[in-house]
Formats: C-alpha cells, structure tokens, sequence
C-alpha cells in the first residue's frame, strides 16, 4: 500500500518539537532515529518501514546512518534508499538524512577509515550512490583520526559542502580539544561545523567534562547517541541477560553488565516509577534536559518500542530533586565504547 504521510505530523498532538542546532538555523527533531541497529539484514524490511513510517508520522524528521551500519556494511543505506524511494520521495526537503566515515569499510590501504581526503570522499560519494540520493544534509567525520592531519579531514568535509554532496558537517566522538583544533580548521576554510555526535547518558557522562562547554563556545549543536546504553538503560536487563536480548549475541558490543551497574539501573528504575514512565523515557528526558543537547538519536526494533521511546517526550519535567535522586546513580559505568578513541 501506497504511503501517505500523516496530515498532522507536525501538529502539538504528536508531542514532538524541534531545537536549533547550535547557532545555526537548521532545527532538529529533539529524537532522531538512528538505523545503526535493526535496518540491516537482522530485521524483516517490512518492520524497517513501519518504523521509518511511524516515525516520521509522529514529527521524527531526521534519519541518522553511517556508512558501515548494516549488518552487512552498507545495507542500512541501501534499505533506506528503497525506502526514501518508494514512500518518502515527495517529502524530501522535509527530511534531514545524515551518514558518516570514518570506521574501515572496503579491502585495500584507503578503505580501512581515518579521516584521509581519499577515503572520506571516496566513502561519501559510495554512500550516496547506495541511498540513491544527490545529497546528504548532513556528513560526519566519524572519528578523530591520530594519523591523518586534522587539517586534511576537515578539507575533505569542506568539499563534500562546496561541491554540493552535503549540506552540513559534522564530527562525532572528538574531544574537547581536538573538537576545538577541527572547529577552527573548519571555520578558516569557511565551512563552519554544524553538529558534534558524542556518546552520552546516565551511565556515560564524559561530554559533561569540558565538551558541550566547548560545543557551546564554538556553536555547535550537539546530539547525543546510545542515550540508553545501548539497552541497559531499559527494563530489558533488570532481572539479568535474557537469551534472546542484544547483549547475548555473540560479538555484542553492550558492555558494563556487573552487578553493580545493574545496581544503578535498578534505582533508576525506581525513579522512573515513581514518575510514572518507563527507564528508558526517564533516560531520554534526563539526556534532554541541557539545552545544548539538540537531540538524541534513538533506536527501534519495533512500532512498540519506537512509540514508547517518543512518548519520552510528553513527561512532567525534572525537578531538582529528582536530579539531585538521579545523580546518586547517574555515575560512569564502562559502558563507553570510544572512550580510547576520544583521548587520542
């Protein structure tokens, strides 16, 4: 059946609201969808639809990819393009469809990642190719690269600008000062960065030691990914690893399942019920709750699951007690997995 966007989906009733990116005048969905996991060939594509459907019929406008989620690498991409294809063509300018470079994609010295002009261009121009697009809104330098000169990456994401291929750039997981270093790079060569995507939640809070300071100086937004830690921050892991849940798969990347961790989730959990909602709003709501976050990128397996990570948004505020209870829990975990790549 033929898609039609919902006539109200930009309407107060489907709770979303959108936050200026930094100082510049594109505003951001404050939950972005991230097709990191789930829109590869580990979920049926008719699930993919539903939920890019749902999603974008309850005022989610921007889609985040890069260019190795799959699995296999790449195939997010290409899913997405037969999707913007076949439903979501007529609203294109509506959309903001971001990817990035920077993790080892093809065989050979210039398909390994980095931030070189050779794999980075390379890399775009084959991102665009699977999406079917003539044009990303937004592309990433993925990772802050120690071998290859800051200089040359930011050259790179100048051209993917001037040249058309993208309409805005950004950098994710660099640090304060090496987010500093690409800034002014970037602002000499007269593309401003727009956005930093660093890794950020309750069990993670790395970027509140110096980075949204920095952020906020250089006027950039900032939008924060694995906001539930990549699930932990649910009601998934309250009773322990169930068999068939993300962190039992063979090469999961979910990380800091001890006991004492599972610990902090369960008193946040409690908090989260004693609000009313569930831990994975509460998590959302308190990423949220600084204005220099633009927004947070979810994820989705599910209509289900994507509608009550929306739903996020129509809670009471925080109060400052209940900050002041959340941050008794709220500490550094281990669940940062480029935590080395950002003190390089």
């Amino acid at each position: 059946m033929a898609y039609e966007a919902a006539p109200d989906r930009y309407d107060d009733t489907t709770g979303m609201h959108y936050r200026r990116t930094g100082r510049s005048g594109l505003r951001l969905p404050a939950l972005s969808l991230g097709l990191w996991q789930n829109f590869g060939t580990d979920r049926p594509e008719e699930t993919q639809r539903a939920i890019l459907r749902r999603a974008f019929d309850r005022g989610v406008t921007h889609f985040d990819l890069a260019n190795n989620y799959g699995p296999p690498y790449g195939r997010a991409e290409e899913n997405i393009g037969r999707y913007l294809a076949d439903d979501f063509a007529p609203y294109r300018d509506e959309l903001v469809i971001s990817t990035k470079a920077g993790y080892d994609m093809w065989p050979g010295p210039y398909g390994q990642g980095g931030g070189s002009r050779k794999y980075v261009l390379a890399s775009l121009d084959q991102s665009l190719a699977r999406m079917g697009l003539d044009y990303v809104d937004i592309f990433y330098s993925h990772r802050f690269d120690a071998d290859t000169p800051v200089e040359e990456t930011m050259m790179a994401l100048d051209t993917a600008v001037r040249s058309g291929r993208a309409l805005y750039a950004g950098i994710s997981s660099y640090s304060p000062e090496r987010t500093r270093e690409a800034a002014t790079v970037a602002r000499e060569l007269g593309t401003p960065l727009l956005i930093h995507q660093p890794s950020y939640s309750m069990l993670n809070r790395w970027i509140e030691g110096g980075l949204l300071d920095e952020l906020e100086e250089q006027g950039m937004g900032c939008i924060a990914f694995t906001a539930l830690a990549q699930g932990l921050l649910t009601d998934r892991y309250l009773a322990g690893v169930p068999e068939d849940s993300r962190a039992a798969r063979d090469g999961s990347t979910i990380t800091g399942l001890d006991d004492e961790t599972l610990g902090r989730v369960r008193s946040l959990n409690a908090i989260a019920e004693g609000r009313g909602q569930k831990l994975a709003q509460l998590a959302l709501q308190w990423v949220l709750r600084d204005d220099r976050v633009t927004s947070a990128v979810i994820g989705a397996s599910s209509v289900e699951q994507l509608d009550t990570n929306l739903d996020a948004l129509d809670a009471t505020p925080l109060t400052e007690a209940e900050l002041a209870e959340i941050d008794r829990y709220a500490v550094d975990s281990g669940v940062n997995l480029w935590a080395k790549q950002i003190e390089e």
